[in-house]
């Protein structure tokens, strides 16, 4: 069993849901807390293992690359300041670890990852989508490779939602289930509530074999006409080991409105230096 080495993040869109603050500013740039969305699926990949990471970036996406860079005259002016640089540590990824790949054209989220393919080349590799922010000790991929190194082969995280909603996601069909892990026997992209084979969806979280990449060459357009990654997963299922892990920890839809707010919320009651003022506030607006 091949050792998962690299992660691919797919930030090439657009963010039109958070017009205008977008409009200038990547989504993965928007701060939860203090720290921006980006940072908070990197540094869960830097838990788990990973040594290189790979970002498929579109136009306007060069302040995640800022982001990850030395900033000389910002570190000096801190220096002499007396300040305390070790704030910027997440940031300061080291020589050789990151690399960047163009998506011309926003062909879906299968397209995406299939741009990373020369840069992953003939290896496992794991995908995380910085919108879904998961929080858990450990972390969400964490806890995947600790069951990848039991099972092997492909790997999803998955997560139980309102029936309701299975229009939204990719969706399991579930077969034999072991504790959190949960055999895979196809996925579903995006069901009406009434074809869902379950209401376990896939919150952005994989760890897949390379053979993947060779299953999005051939650019097949799916739901929504773009070039689906679960369409891709789905033809794969029964030529390799495939298993869904329910993730133990809390999920954030940080590509949602509401779902950003309350991921700020929620992560501002953990910290020691903000709980307490936050608390009092949100208790005075909620009477």
């Amino acid at each position: 069993m091949k050792q998962v080495r690299t992660a691919v993040f797919p930030v090439a869109g657009l963010g039109t849901r958070f017009l205008p603050a977008t409009k200038a500013i990547p989504k993965e740039m928007l701060p939860v807390v203090d720290r921006p969305l980006i940072q908070y699926a990197v540094d869960e990949a830097l838990e788990a293992g990973i040594e290189q990471l790979v970002f498929v970036t579109g136009r306007g996406k060069t302040a995640i690359e800022d982001h990850f860079d030395i900033a000389f005259e910002l570190e000096h002016t801190m220096e002499t300041r007396g300040k305390d640089l070790s704030v910027l540590q997440g940031s300061r990824i080291g020589p050789g670890r990151i690399a960047y790949v163009r998506q011309q054209e926003p062909l879906g989220l299968g397209h995406a990852v299939w741009c990373a393919r020369s840069v992953v080349g003939h290896e496992p590799f794991a995908v995380l989508l910085p919108d879904e922010l998961l929080v858990g000790k450990p972390g969400c991929l964490k806890q995947m490779m600790n069951a990848y190194e039991e099972v092997g082969g492909n790997l999803v995280c998955a997560l139980e939602v309102d029936p309701a909603e299975t229009y939204k996601y990719g969706v399991v069909d579930p077969g034999k289930t072991d504790g959190a892990l949960t055999e895979v026997k196809g996925l579903v992209e995006k069901p009406k509530p009434e074809d869902a084979p379950s209401n376990l969806m896939l919150p952005g979280r994989y760890i897949l074999q390379p053979e993947v990449m060779g299953i999005l060459k051939d650019q097949e357009a799916g739901a929504g006409g773009e070039i689906q990654l679960t369409d891709a997963m789905a033809r794969m299922i029964g030529n390799q080991p495939f298993h869904a892990f329910t993730f133990d920890g809390e999920r954030h839809d940080c590509g949602d409105k509401a779902g950003f707010v309350n991921a700020t919320l929620a992560l501002a009651l953990e910290r020691e230096d903000l709980a307490d003022t936050v608390r009092s506030f949100a208790k005075e607006r909620l009477g």
